[in-house]
């Protein structure tokens, strides 16, 4: 185990040593190497106290948290069936209470018919941790594995409630969008509908297998969003409808070091969809190859319509789409 763990590492440090320099700024004070502190999961049971979720409801804005051997109680707590059931899962180093998974928990609840989760597993991925989060490379339990079933065990216990899949959609910005794709392997049925926002890609491309990361078997309807595509981002179509921002690489209003630009272009992802769930900005996809991030000119095709980027696309939508977003739209993050 221990010697996995040193060659994700070593790995780790070609990516710094090979990452430019801008401003004399090293990213090097970014990493703590106090790697082995971070928590390794030994059990894989659930409910875990490490992973917990919280429920919103437009009359009920504020955080409960949910028992999921108590599910029952969930219309005390605001919860109705009659609406829609959106799962928000956080990436590497967040929390459901950090900036910007509160835009998109906020977005989903100014539309007044969804029932929002957030999936906090904060514990397990804490900077410096993604060597952990990812340790399920070999066969032994993960932190990241765990965090998938148990979110697949209230998916389970929401559909015992009453809801239908059709109204369930599992939100996961980077690890988290992993996360979601993940859950399908713990459930008898595949999920109906994932959104990938800028799905991590460091380590997950070379270690990661099929059934590790986000992909359009998992779920009836998969989306993704790229922001930082090639280097925080995967790159290239990975559901059955991507959407290329801005060349997918990086995004206005990103400044600073090599790295803090990088973050913020894999973070407006996030804040892209959020603006766009609250109908706050219009994004229009326009159907061009399955390149994704884009180099010179775009090619763009005329075979397949023009989508509006949002929960809401066509779920007949295939392939990649260009994205482009003029204005730099606020995401801050920590």
């Amino acid at each position: 185990m221990i010697s996995v763990h040193f060659k994700l590492l070593s790995l780790l440090l070609v990516l710094i040593k090979s990452a430019p320099q801008t401003d004399g700024n090293s990213i090097m004070p970014m990493i703590d190497f106090r790697y082995f502190r971070c928590v390794m999961k030994r059990e894989w049971t659930c409910p875990d106290s490490e992973i917990n979720f919280y429920l919103y409801t437009p009359e009920h804005p504020y955080k409960q948290w949910v028992d999921v051997r108590h599910t029952k109680k969930l219309p005390a707590y605001g919860w109705k069936l009659s609406r829609k059931n959106v799962l928000i899962v956080h990436g590497f180093n967040g929390t459901h209470s950090k900036t910007p998974m509160t835009f998109l928990r906020d977005a989903y609840l100014s539309r007044k018919d969804y029932n929002v989760f957030m999936v906090d597993w904060s514990p397990l991925t804490r900077f410096p941790c993604y060597l952990s989060a990812l340790s399920n490379t070999k066969p032994f339990i993960s932190d990241f594995r765990l965090a998938a079933q148990c979110t697949a065990q209230l998916y389970s216990r929401i559909t015992q409630s009453g809801a239908l899949a059709r109204k369930i959609t599992c939100v996961g910005h980077s690890l988290g969008a992993h996360v979601c794709g993940m859950m399908s392997n713990h459930l008898t049925e595949k999920q109906y509908k994932i959104i990938g926002l800028d799905p991590a890609r460091p380590l997950v491309s070379m270690y990661g297998s099929r059934l590790f990361r986000l992909g359009r078997d998992d779920a009836y309807f998969v989306q993704v969003v790229h922001s930082n595509a090639g280097f925080l981002g995967e790159s290239g179509q990975i559901g059955h409808a991507d959407f290329c921002v801005n060349g997918g690489r990086l995004q206005p209003g990103c400044k600073g070091h090599v790295m803090r630009i990088a973050r913020c272009s894999h973070f407006m992802s996030s804040c892209y969809f959020a603006a766009a769930v609250r109908r706050r900005i219009k994004m229009i996809g326009v159907p061009c190859d399955s390149t994704c991030p884009k180099q010179g000119h775009w090619s763009f095709r005329y075979d397949r319509k023009v989508v509006k980027v949002d929960e809401d696309i066509p779920e007949t939508s295939r392939g990649m789409y260009c994205v482009r977003v003029d204005h730099e739209e606020s995401c801050p993050f920590d």
